[in-house]
């Protein structure tokens, strides 16, 4: 009974996350969600391409189930890193839409699946794996990414939420400026 409660649970969870990452480039220009918005270039179409690719690769490969579109091998150094950009020739639409399709296979994978179902990770360590580990692992790491996409998309436009209804309230420019000025000046007084 238990194992059923946390496999909804943690299925439901992945759910909300995953569209919380597609909120994130919602309203933004084309130029906005590609831009490098740190010195490693960390973007927004960036990270959702980046979970899409490894969200298919964990409820895929890991237990034999494969995604069944195309994808660049996590083992090909060559293209490391090149799953946290879009190219010019990748359409925006064609990153959401892969982002979904791969959400389908994956819910496939995790409604077919004990959540004691065993996987196999050869990229890991410990590479036998349970569904559990998976379901953790994935929701952890789209998690991650999504506060990830939270600071980028405050940089842009000040907006920060999982979605519109939990949005921070539009401020003026001088309600930010003063806030930042009173967390500087804790900051500072904290060093002295």
């Amino acid at each position: 009974m238990i194992d059923e409660f946390a496999k909804a649970y943690l299925h439901s969870d992945l759910r909300e996350i995953r569209e919380a990452m597609l909120w994130k480039l919602d309203g933004l220009c084309e130029y906005d969600i590609r831009r490098p918005l740190t010195s490693t270039g960390t973007n927004l179409l960036g990270l959702v391409k980046h979970l899409s690719i490894w969200e298919s690769r964990y409820f895929g490969e890991v237990f034999d189930r494969p995604y069944p579109e195309p994808l660049p091998r996590w083992d090909d150094a060559g293209e490391r890193g090149a799953d946290m950009w879009a190219t010019e020739h990748e359409t925006r639409e064609e990153i959401i839409d892969r982002y979904r399709r791969v959400w389908e296979h994956s819910d496939a994978t995790i409604t077919a699946l004990a959540i004691d179902s065993p996987g196999y990770v050869p990229w890991w360590p410990r590479p036998d794996v349970k569904l559990f580990n998976i379901l953790v692992h994935v929701l952890n790491e789209t998690n991650r990414h999504a506060g990830h996409a939270d600071i980028l998309r405050e940089q842009l436009d000040e907006s920060t939420g999982t979605t519109a209804a939990y949005a921070t309230p539009q401020r003026d420019p001088a309600f930010w400026e003063a806030q930042r000025a009173k967390i500087e000046r804790a900051a500072r007084a904290a060093v002295t």
